[in-house]
């Protein structure tokens, strides 16, 4: 019997060795890089990418029939307000002017012999000299010739609109682009394009917005006075900064019910001819944010279903496992992994504006990020702090 009991208690020793192996040990520190954020002043943009558009444009077109008998421009060049552009063959209406000036001048001839009719009438009528019925058709007459004169002149004047008509100006200012007819070719009244002229300065820049973002652009717009200086810049489509800054013009009348969006349009002068119509570029919105801003470099932030985190370091008292249960040191300081909610803002190069839920003197995980979780051990031993120049932020 003292046999068997040594026998179950070795076995029951060995069992409980085995249970104790088989615990889990505790959490590991993780390695990380640590950084400790300060507020400072910060210049970003807001950028949008944006089209170049005229204030005004108009395709020219022929308000007469004809043959183009004169191109008297360059093709892609400014043109002045005025300038003479095309002509039509002016020979049919300069004719069908002069047959109308001949036949004004007919009714005129007529009027006057009408008039010498219908003065003598009216003095043989005052005597009874002549017979009522021949002075009234010489008052008849006298309207009628009135009424042809009258007649003769409005086609003098149709006739004069159409020779006008057969040379073409520019409407207004702008500049003029391929034309769409050459030297011969017959064109039709309101139908054929001759070319497309557009105003070139100043030039309009169109961009889109959310509607969220409407009412701050209103008040751009309305404190026009106390604007920061570079408001409105322009990049090119080579990245290269147009040196003239803008100024808002227009916003939109309505938001784009299926697309939430509006369009805002600035105005940039462009007295060099920099900007032309149809080009793509990126419109910048100067910051408008006072005081210094959080920036924490961007692969700190975790993205988790539309929502932003970062995780922070927190210092807590821990038992310390090497000291006994009656030992004064039994407490260390450990840092442990603190995940926090995060609102960002602009991004600028590799760095991210934080708007809430951190707060300057905060240390937050800057690499590593990955391995963590909520309330998990890290360290910062054998790791190179972002700012400490090797050395671990504690």
């Amino acid at each position: 019997m003292n046999k068997l009991s040594l026998i179950i208690s070795f076995i029951t020793v060995l069992i409980l060795g085995a249970c104790k192996q088989k615990q889990p040990p505790a959490d590991p520190e993780i390695p990380v890089n640590l950084l400790k954020i300060k507020a400072k002043n910060v210049l970003y943009y807001d950028q949008y990418p944006s089209t170049t558009a005229a204030l005004s444009q108009v395709n020219l077109l022929p308000q007469v029939q004809g043959a183009i008998t004169g191109i008297f421009f360059t093709e892609g060049t400014h043109v002045e307000k005025g300038q003479k552009l095309f002509e039509i063959d002016r020979r049919i209406y300069q004719d069908n002017y002069d047959a109308a000036v001949a036949n004004r001048k007919v009714a005129e001839g007529s009027l006057t012999q009408a008039q010498q009719d219908a003065d003598r009438y009216e003095y043989l009528n005052k005597y009874n000299a002549v017979a009522k019925q021949l002075y009234d058709h010489a008052v008849i007459a006298l309207q009628n010739a009135q009424n042809q004169l009258s007649a003769s002149g409005q086609a003098v004047k149709t006739a004069k609109t159409n020779l006008n008509y057969a040379t073409v100006y520019a409407p207004f200012s702008g500049t003029i682009g391929f034309s769409q007819v050459k030297l011969g070719d017959v064109v039709n009244v309101g139908s054929t394009i001759l070319n497309t002229i557009s105003t070139d300065d100043p030039m309009a820049v169109d961009f889109v917005i959310n509607e969220k973002q409407l009412p701050k652009f209103e008040r751009l717009q309305q404190s026009k006075g106390s604007a920061v200086d570079s408001l409105f810049t322009l990049l090119l489509s080579d990245n290269s900064l147009y040196p003239v800054n803008g100024k808002i013009s227009v916003i939109d009348r309505a938001v784009n019910p299926q697309t939430g969006s509006v369009t805002i349009r600035l105005v940039f002068a462009n007295p060099k001819r920099m900007l032309r119509v149809g080009m793509s570029c990126v419109v910048r919105v100067h910051n408008q944010e006072a005081g210094p801003q959080l920036v924490v470099p961007g692969k700190a932030v975790v993205e988790q279903m539309g929502e932003y985190f970062v995780f922070t370091a927190k210092d807590s008292l821990v038992n310390n496992p090497k000291a006994g249960a009656d030992s004064a040191k039994n407490k260390i300081s450990r840092l442990f992994a603190v995940q926090k909610k995060v609102q960002p803002g602009q991004t600028i190069g590799a760095g991210m504006i934080i708007k809430s839920g951190i707060a300057a003197g905060d240390r937050i995980v800057v690499d590593g990020v990955q391995l963590l979780r909520n309330g998990v051990p890290i360290t910062t031993a054998n790791k190179a702090a972002p700012s400490a120049g090797g050395k671990g932020g504690r």
